[in-house]
């Protein structure tokens, strides 16, 4: 195939025309563990609440690497010098900067692939996928790990306003109807600047950082932290974590090779193989959602009532509090609930358990997001901005949850 059949163009609902912008990413693009990523949900089991949210996470990620096209060219119209070479480690960084998200994400790292990060996966990814390209993902790996000396390009990837925000901010709010969430990445981008190695915004662009955080915060409020996605992932984390326990003592459940693996499997990082990857490269949605279908049917109470209320989209009844919940308030609840389905009391805590969701916006213990005064200073955001909202949004939230079946209203 020649290097011209490889420029293509991507048609996106919400940028329009996005162009490959060479043969390497091209070809990145087509290799497998990245066309997986049209197998995964980027918002997870959020299209339970809102029907249009059923975009991928391959979206998400060509939306970054536009995006990331969009900023090079303005900082080298600003002066900023970039190579070709940094400009393509750019690009590819971001690109497979979500790479290693499995099914569910959050779920499946909280129950069968424990305690191992989709960051940490990524990074195996890249390192695999580089091996196979003969070295040229070297440069967009050191970016991505924080190792190379040009600070700004990390911020690019990841920080508090990087290419991957701005464009699940934008998509999540476009495909789930949360208008809210819309923000003016093209403005924020075209404020873009950086001065001693750091990326900054010009000061007239900081009313479209205040609008991007409260998106941010509103965002999460309303879709990812909104109460019915939050019952349906921790039912599924249930699900998965019975389902592995299950598989553990010997009992047979039907479901895919490689999600078999990860149940009868202890994965940490340290025994992450080639072959292990290779394993995880196969999962995606489909094996997740196949097997809760076929777990509905199992003789294990738990295993299948959890399965059949995803399938069905008959959930546990969740409460939010902004007080702490005591765990004596679950007991009468448990009792309840063992004795009128003949289940222990330590297995009601499949059923009926609390827990803690958590809300910032800005954070002042991070790398800031810095704004570049008329008169050349730099200042962190929240001392420039006049909104005294924006105190309140480095403030952390904290809600408490309780999750119990409906039946024991």
């Amino acid at each position: 195939m020649s290097q011209i059949n490889k420029l293509k163009i991507f048609n996106d609902p919400i940028y329009g025309f996005i162009t490959i912008p060479n043969a390497l990413i091209y070809d990145l693009v087509q290799q497998p563990y990245f066309q997986r990523l049209r197998r995964i949900s980027q918002m997870g089991l959020s299209y339970l609440v809102y029907p249009g949210a059923n975009h991928t996470r391959f979206h998400h990620a060509l939306g970054c690497m536009h995006l990331m096209q969009k900023a090079v060219d303005v900082l080298r119209f600003k002066g900023v010098s970039i190579s070709p070479e940094e400009e393509n480690a750019l690009y590819i960084a971001i690109l497979l900067h979500d790479i290693g998200h499995g099914p569910f994400s959050h779920a499946m790292e909280k129950s069968i692939v424990e305690d191992v990060h989709h960051e940490e996966i990524s990074l195996l990814f890249m390192n695999q996928l580089n091996v196979e390209f003969n070295g040229q993902l070297s440069l967009a790996i050191q970016v991505f790990k924080g190792e190379y000396n040009r600070k700004f390009m990390l911020q690019l990837i990841s920080s508090q306003l990087d290419m991957d925000r701005m464009d699940y901010l934008k998509r999540d709010s476009f495909y789930s109807g949360v208008a809210e969430g819309n923000v003016n990445s093209e403005r924020l981008i075209q404020m873009m600047n950086v001065v001693d190695d750091y990326l900054v915004i010009e000061e007239k662009g900081i009313y479209s950082v205040e609008k991007f955080l409260m998106s941010r915060r509103l965002m999460y409020w309303q879709a990812y932290l909104h109460k019915t996605s939050l019952v349906a992932e921790l039912i599924l984390m249930k699900i998965l974590k019975r389902a592995k326990e299950l598989t553990l003592k010997g009992v047979q459940l039907p479901c895919s090779e490689p999600l078999l693996f990860f149940m009868q499997n202890k994965v940490t990082i340290d025994t992450f193989d080639a072959e292990t990857l290779d394993l995880f490269a196969q999962l995606d949605d489909f094996d997740i959602i196949g097997a809760l279908k076929s777990w509905q049917k199992q003789d294990d109470f738990i295993l299948s009532s959890l399965s059949k209320m995803i399938v069905n989209r008959d959930l546990l009844k969740i409460k939010l509090t902004s007080e702490k919940v005591a765990i004596e308030e679950l007991q009468p609840l448990k009792e309840r609930f063992a004795l009128e389905n003949n289940i222990s009391l330590l297995e009601t805590n499949y059923f009926i358990f609390k827990g803690k969701i958590k809300n910032q916006a800005y954070s002042k213990e991070a790398e800031p997001i810095r704004i570049l005064k008329k008169d050349s200073t730099i200042e962190d955001v929240i001392e420039s901005s006049d909104q005294l909202n924006l105190k309140s949004l480095s403030k952390l939230v904290t809600k408490y949850y309780i999750c119990f079946p409906k039946q024991l209203l």
